[in-house]
């Protein structure tokens, strides 16, 4: 059960920001003693693809901050993203840390199978926030898109952390997505019922 939070909760944050739970998997395989990564997967600790990581990672941080560059970069993530949340799963969940020391016997004769659900555990995320992005530049004039991409940052960056430390946690944070996913489905509906009552108050008018 732990090795499916800790492969959840690395997808979902592969969904916010492709390159940050690839990254910091990389960086505590190779630095430090919280994560061994399984043999096919101890590619993620090459200082080569920590380096092309933090590039990348550089230029999403930059890219998802400006008013309409932010839409063609979700656009071009849409296939980075849930690969990235595919690579995720499948490397977290069968890689040994702290709370999960024998993590071969969850998946051990579906190999595939962590792949593909974190690229739908990816993708759903990535739609959810490509959808919310745009409202929230519409709605303030633009302003809000460094402030949005900030926190996404950030979520992305702590559930990375609590999946591999403490994956437990995971569950809350999935729940919060999928509570944020209905608001945000109620909240457009909304907005989209007064659009169209004050369109006909207009030929009313």
């Amino acid at each position: 059960m732990l090795e499916v939070l800790t492969g959840s909760g690395l997808a979902a944050s592969a969904g916010l920001n492709a390159y940050i739970p690839l990254l910091l998997m990389g960086l505590l395989a190779r630095y430090t003693d919280l994560m061994e990564l399984p043999s096919g997967w101890q590619w993620l600790g090459n200082g080569w693809v920590l380096l092309i990581l933090a590039a990348l990672l550089a230029v999403e941080v930059v890219a998802d901050k400006v008013p309409v560059v932010d839409h063609v970069n979700d656009v071009v993530q849409t296939v980075v993203r849930p690969t990235a949340g595919g690579l995720a799963f499948g490397a977290g969940s069968t890689s040994e840390t702290v709370t999960v020391s024998d993590p071969d016997t969850f998946f051990s004769s579906h190999q595939w199978v962590p792949v593909v659900v974190g690229v739908l555990i990816a993708l759903g995320v990535h739609l959810l926030k490509s959808a919310a992005r745009p409202v929230i530049n519409a709605t303030t004039a633009g302003f809000g898109a460094p402030v949005a991409s900030t926190a996404e940052d950030a979520t992305s960056a702590v559930m990375s952390v609590v999946a591999i430390l403490l994956p437990v946690l995971v569950l809350a944070f999935l729940l919060g997505l999928v509570a944020f996913f209905f608001w945000f489905l109620r909240r457009r509906r909304s907005r989209r019922r007064e659009r169209q009552a004050a369109r006909a108050a207009g030929f009313r008018v």
